[in-house]
């Protein structure tokens, strides 16, 4: 067998070694050190490698990690749903991107600080780093595709590798190897890049626009309203607010700056109302269907919002509902089936009371209803998410038994994909939708009717989003994130 000139060396950067640290803060340090050396390494090699002679060695850097060993189970605050291992012993988890990630990364290491009393080391991982992930953030590089590089590109540095980027830790089916540390985050550093880079594609704006309170709707008209919102926020300096970000990373801080509206758009626009401590608010419109509401927020999902939420249309289901009624979802029947491998049909989907509460209180606000007379706007139930957009055309015996039986008040595309995908990934979620058809009863989304409905009823629902969430912001990061989502072995991390 012919001898390969990449098996005699491997090239990696010179880099520290392991480090305990007892304070949160420096323990980021370090990793924000160890990645900028990985990248800046790979970048530099890689570079050379296309400017230069071809490199006959294997070129090699890889992710910083964070690990924490306990012996003894921690007394903790059992209100809390994160922020302690599970069990003595090693956890630990590779990362990407401490400079994003920071404030999060600080705040469960100071958690684990605290509930643990021991420290944590940070160490270089036997994880490599992609070059296509390193040079992600440098405009000036670009990985060529297959074969127009003079060299074979996996021969000289690593490349995504799909067999290690999965789900199994969120999806609780990982089991480590013998010796092999538990997880201690819920996703690894490759695949935490893998969804930034999806999420610069699918929705044009970089990962760090990402706001902590993500808004989905299902229409392109809820963006006009959310643009003129927040360009009142940015108008008031007691907002808060401090500037929007549109498709295309165009970000304005004056209210008057005007934004051109972009040549293509994104297969999911996404506007970003952003706040200093990112507890501002994204807009994604994901489009229709449950295959796109999927993709969003299993990239979305890495990021660690604070809550999801749908506000979009619906079909009402009932006789007694109105055009531009609202539902708030307190069940979902999953008939999407685009989890069907993630998440069994049998796993429920629980109403989350904080989210609930938000919600119904933001109708309250909003439409100046209280008490019993919110119920002549509003109904609570469960919503179903189909995944055939035409199913009135099929025979109904079938789809509306089964919508009976459950006591179903609306049906969509999306909703429930996007709470059961906020349950996978332990992300607080909830609906509200508004009914903008009747199909079991004549009244179909037709042209003239739906210009009508959109000019009165888009501004208050997506306004009755945006209150929601605001008053979710105010809550303690612990009351949002609800012991409902977790199972009895989890990951420290959120």
């Amino acid at each position: 067998m012919p001898h390969s000139p990449f098996q005699d060396q491997i090239d990696t950067p010179d880099s520290p070694g392991p480090e305990e640290f007892t304070s949160a803060k420096a323990a980021v340090d370090r990793l924000c050190l160890l990645y900028g050396q990985a990248v800046s390494f790979l970048c530099e090699r890689f570079a050379g490698a296309m400017q230069g002679t071809p490199p006959y060695h294997r070129i090699r850097a890889f992710y910083p990690e964070l690990r924490i060993t306990t012996t003894s189970y921690a007394k903790i605050d059992s209100r809390l749903s994160f922020g302690h291992v599970s069990e003595p012993g090693t956890h630990a988890t590779t990362v990407t991107r401490p400079d994003l990630f920071r404030n999060y990364l600080e705040q469960q290491i100071d958690l684990m600080l605290c509930n643990h009393g021991v420290p944590v080391t940070v160490q270089v991982s036997d994880t490599p780093m992609p070059v296509h992930f390193a040079v992600a953030n440098d405009p000036m590089i670009n990985v060529p595709q297959q074969g127009a590089a003079d060299f074979t590109l996996r021969d000289v540095f690593d490349v995504p590798d799909l067999k290690i980027t999965n789900d199994d830790i969120v999806n609780g089916t990982y089991r480590p190897e013998p010796g092999e540390a538990e997880p201690l985050a819920p996703f690894t550093a490759q695949r935490v890049d893998y969804s930034l880079a999806r999420l610069a594609h699918y929705t044009a704006t970089d990962p760090e626009h990402f706001q902590n309170f993500v808004l989905f709707t299902n229409y392109q008209f809820y963006v006009s309203e959310f643009e003129a919102y927040a360009r009142k926020m940015l108008a008031d300096p007691e907002s808060g607010y401090t500037s929007f970000v549109a498709t295309g990373n165009v970000e304005i801080t004056d209210a008057d700056t005007k934004i051109a509206p972009p040549r293509k758009l994104p297969q999911m626009p996404t506007y970003h109302l952003k706040r200093a401590d990112r507890s501002g608010i994204t807009l994604v419109n994901i489009g229709v269907g449950p295959s796109n509401a999927k993709t969003a927020t299993d990239h979305i999902a890495v990021l660690r919002p604070h809550a999801w939420v749908m506000v979009g249309h619906c079909a009402g289901l009932r006789n007694s509902q109105s055009l531009g009624d609202f539902v708030l979802a307190h069940a979902y029947l999953r008939e999407d089936g685009v989890l069907d491998a993630d998440l069994p049909g049998w796993v429920p989907i629980p109403a989350l009371a904080e989210i609930q509460i938000a919600l119904e209180q933001a109708v309250a606000e909003v439409t100046q209803l209280q008490g019993y007379e919110l119920k002549r706007v509003m109904r609570t139930g469960t919503v179903a998410s189909f995944d055939n957009r035409n199913w009135e055309l099929r025979d109904h015996s079938g789809p509306v038994q089964r919508l009976s039986q459950s006591r179903a008040v609306a049906l969509d595309m999306e909703s429930a994909t996007i709470a059961a995908n906020g349950f996978r990934f332990r992300v607080p979620y909830g609906t509200l939708l508004c009914v903008s058809d009747k199909p079991l009863h004549g009244e179909l989304k037709l042209p003239g009717m739906a210009s009508d409905f959109y000019k009165t009823q888009v501004s208050r629902h997506l306004m009755i989003g945006i209150r929601a969430m605001e008053s979710l912001a105010q809550m303690p990061l612990e009351r949002i994130h609800s012991r409902k989502l977790r199972s009895f072995d989890e990951t420290a991390f959120l």
